[in-house]
């Protein structure tokens, strides 16, 4: 929940209007002070909430003093670099209140900042209110990083190095000179009194037959034959999607992410797979799946015994491959103290790539899970319109629930790929909203309300975005929607040389937006896993330099945006699958095939300004949906679709 100053809580609480009213002789009686006592009561609570923060940065700054620490970093990430740590590791949330994906908090003796990147910069701005923790807006000229930012103002830092990766430390060391740093294991261990524990989930392995891919032990041997000719004799896999994809497992340990917290060491005899489970006390399904990769020749052992496994390969003298992307601090020191340094080899994992590029198995499934979520989405459409309209005040909350329920009737969805971001009107400026259970906004019967969300199928994973004009727009609101919506197309209609990266396909999303002087902060797309993360790399879509040049059969989104901060946001997603387009006396070409199947509204587009090519595009998409989804929609929903698609 985003916490506001007295201030903020005022003007947007109804006693605001209120005392505007008074203010011009309209008093309220009993009611008013009844308001202003609900008033007074929310802003005190308020105010513990933010002296909770204030007061925990402080013990911190006591543990420094006792401990002689310049500075302490404090990662928003767990020890497997994942983008979405379980409640455990959620250690800038427990010391600032901020609630974002992406965050990292530095703390001196007389300076607290936190470092997110602009998704999250409105966000960061309110949630940060009264902690004492100012806003270091990352990737924005001028902003130094946390590094550069260190360098020449501690000689000390302390790191939970289970939280930070070797390169970040790498990248510290590199900026800071001679800086000792403090590898301290679980750091807030001692002031997170009631701090969660490390989860354990059941585990399931996948069928392949049925939902695509390959066969774990076909992925072993590739690996192995990696490993052959790069001349290394074990891998160490310490992303947790990296591991559910080379095993194929999945579990629950991190909300909305399929994976099993874990750790995977690969040679040429072994599979030993390092997880907090215990074959004793498992539930049917879990034992049945351990018994399956035993039953294949991996090795299931205890989580913690990583550390040991590893002492004894260094022991033997065998030449070990890292990511130091993925690979925490705290285990990096004990590679270092137990291998030669002419053992390690570093460097980017294989596996990254590999899973990236999707099966043709997969690449099918992928088709009709967007058909089968795209109903979910028409029937929450649909359901949308005709609430809002019959006057019953529906919130962003209840708008948000519809959704979720309408998606777990699909057979095979296993939850959402991440929190729905159900946000209308202001609410849509904040890339990442997060919807408030209590006291989110009615969705009114005029304006725009964005809807970002997707779903955990067993035949792939979903993300969608629509903002959808619930009534008469401005405008503006209209010109933004076009402007956002041609970039979207721009960028579906791409034809382009094999061995183009998403770096040079960017500039297509946002031409619109840039020929007007608009932008958006984020990136255009990003990649998409197969029944795991939801975001997934090599590849991207985005300004910044990616030398990843986009596959054939890479899965990526397509979601340029605009944000007007205090109005409305706008933004357009669909999935795109790249696929190969031919070739011709100037070499191969590839495009980009629309997986998304969901109509797009257009009594808000203004035509002339999205032009005859794309408009003809937004046509034939939107028939294209109504004739696929059609059959397989409620009749009345059916009959709403064909007007929603007609030309």
């Amino acid at each position: 929940m985003v916490v506001h100053t007295p201030t903020v809580v005022f003007q947007q609480h109804s006693l605001g209007r209120k005392w505007k009213n008074l203010q011009v002789g309209k008093l309220y009686g009993g009611l008013f002070w009844k308001l202003l006592q609900n008033f007074i009561i929310f802003a005190q609570q308020a105010r513990k909430t933010m002296n909770t923060y204030q007061e925990r940065i402080a013990q911190l700054r006591e543990m420094m003093l006792q401990k002689g620490w310049d500075a302490v970093v404090v990662s928003g990430s767990d020890p497997h670099s994942s983008e979405y740590p379980s409640a455990r590791w959620q250690q800038v949330k427990w010391l600032t209140g901020f609630t974002g994906e992406a965050g990292d908090v530095v703390i001196t003796h007389d300076h607290a900042g936190l470092w997110t990147d602009s998704r999250y910069f409105i966000q960061a701005l309110e949630q940060l209110e009264g902690t004492g923790v100012q806003l270091h807006k990352a990737g924005v000229p001028d902003t130094e990083s946390i590094p550069q930012w260190l360098a020449d103002r501690a000689s000390v830092i302390a790191v939970d190095g289970l939280c930070v990766s070797a390169g970040f430390v790498s990248l510290l060391k590199e900026c800071c000179g001679d800086v000792h740093i403090e590898n301290v294991p679980d750091l807030l261990e001692g002031l997170w009194e009631d701090r969660p524990e490390i989860p354990v989930s059941p585990i399931t392995t996948l069928d392949v037959e049925c939902f695509g891919g390959r066969q774990r032990m076909e992925k072993v041997e590739w690996l192995r034959k990696w490993m052959l000719l790069g001349g290394t004799d074990c891998v160490l896999l310490s992303s947790l999607d990296e591991i559910a994809w080379l095993l194929n497992v999945r579990g629950n340990d991190i909300e909305y992410n399929p994976l099993v917290i874990s750790y995977l060491l690969v040679t040429q005899e072994s599979v030993r797979w390092f997880v907090r489970k215990s074959h004793d006390c498992l539930d049917p399904d879990t034992a049945d799946s351990f018994d399956e990769l035993m039953g294949e020749g991996v090795s299931v052992e205890d989580y913690t015994d990583i550390y040991d496994a590893l002492r004894t390969y260094g022991a033997e003298s065998l030449r070990l491959f890292a990511d130091p992307s993925t690979l925490n601090y705290h285990l990096d020191e004990v590679i270092r103290e137990s291998f030669r340094e002419d053992m390690l080899v570093y460097g980017t994992s294989p596996v990254i790539l590999e899973k990236a590029v999707k099966t043709a198995s997969e690449i099918e499934n992928l088709r009709q899970t967007y058909i089968d979520d795209g109903v979910a989405m028409e029937r929450f459409l649909y359901w949308l319109e005709n609430e809002v309209a019959s006057g019953r005040p529906v919130t962003e909350w209840e708008a948000s629930e519809k959704l979720t329920s309408l998606r777990s009737e699909i057979p095979g969805y296993r939850g959402n790929s991440f929190e729905n971001i159900s946000a209308y009107g202001p609410s849509g400026a904040l890339p990442h909203y997060v919807t408030p259970r209590e006291g989110s906004a009615v969705i009114r019967p005029y304006g725009l309300y964005l809807v970002d969300s997707g779903g955990q199928y067993l035949s792939g994973t979903t993300d969608i975005t629509r903002t959808v004009p619930m009534g008469p727009c401005s405008e503006i609101e209209k010109e933004d929607y076009t402007l956002v919506l041609k970039g979207m197309i721009d960028l579906s209609m791409a034809v382009f040389p094999k061995g183009t990266t998403g770096h040079q396909v960017d500039a297509l999303a946002r031409m619109p937006l840039w020929k007007a002087h608009r932008n958006f902060g984020h990136g255009t797309g990003h990649g998409v896993g197969y029944y795991l993360c939801v975001h997934e790399g090599p590849q991207s879509i985005r300004w910044q330099y990616n030398p990843q040049p986009l596959l054939s059969g890479m899965v990526t989104s397509d979601e340029p945006a605009i944000y007007r901060e205090g109005m409305y946001g706008i933004r357009h997603e669909n999935i795109l699958l790249c696929r190969e387009d031919g070739v011709s006396q100037f070499g191969e070409w590839l495009s980009f095939e629309t997986l998304t199947c969901c109509h797009i509204d257009t009594c808000a587009v203004i035509p002339e300004l999205l032009g005859p090519e794309a408009l003809a595009w937004l046509n034939d998409y939107n028939r294209k949906v109504y004739e696929t989804l059609a059959p397989l929609l409620p009749p009345e929903v059916a009959r709403w679709l064909k007007t929603k698609t007609t030309d």
